[in-house]
């Protein structure tokens, strides 16, 4: 549920802006409409893990608070387009500037992270520790049987 903003921000315009572009998915959104006009559809396999509902909502937002236009065609099956307005593309400066701090700093230290050593692999199972329990789990019957 999106929150009321009745709220002045004359202390920190970041905050006004944050509550219009902030969020898991706005910035996302705005990024790809950057590029261009896209459908709903499109916008949703781009954005890979959103939900319908979710995109749905995000984009109501983004419309309402004039960072993007939602153009309906009279045409049937009914075909909807989204593109950022004036007031959205003057974020574009902004969401590159974004996108350069992504790559620099998160993709760079993922590429450089250490990776976690693979699990061994054996006849047994799937791994070590997989065949572990599973002769943890056969020795129990039998241990039951020697104790009787």
């Amino acid at each position: 549920m999106r929150k009321q903003r009745h709220v002045e921000y004359d202390e920190c315009p970041i905050e006004g802006a944050m509550d219009i572009i902030g969020g898991k998915w706005k910035p996302s959104i705005l990024f790809r409409l950057a590029d261009g006009t896209k459908r709903f559809s499109e916008l949703q396999r781009l954005l890979k893990t959103i939900t319908q509902r979710t995109l749905t909502q995000q984009l109501r937002d983004l419309e309402r608070d004039r960072m993007i236009s939602r153009h309906v065609y009279a045409e049937v099956p009914p075909r909807v387009e989204y593109s950022l307005t004036e007031r959205g593309r003057s974020l574009e400066p902004v969401l590159a500037l974004l996108f350069r701090w992504g790559v620099d700093n998160v993709l760079a230290e993922k590429a450089t992270a250490p990776k976690a050593p693979a699990p061994r692999r054996s006849a047994d199972g799937p791994t070590s520790v997989g065949r572990s329990m599973k002769s943890q789990a056969a020795a129990r019957p039998r241990a039951a049987k020697a104790e009787r």
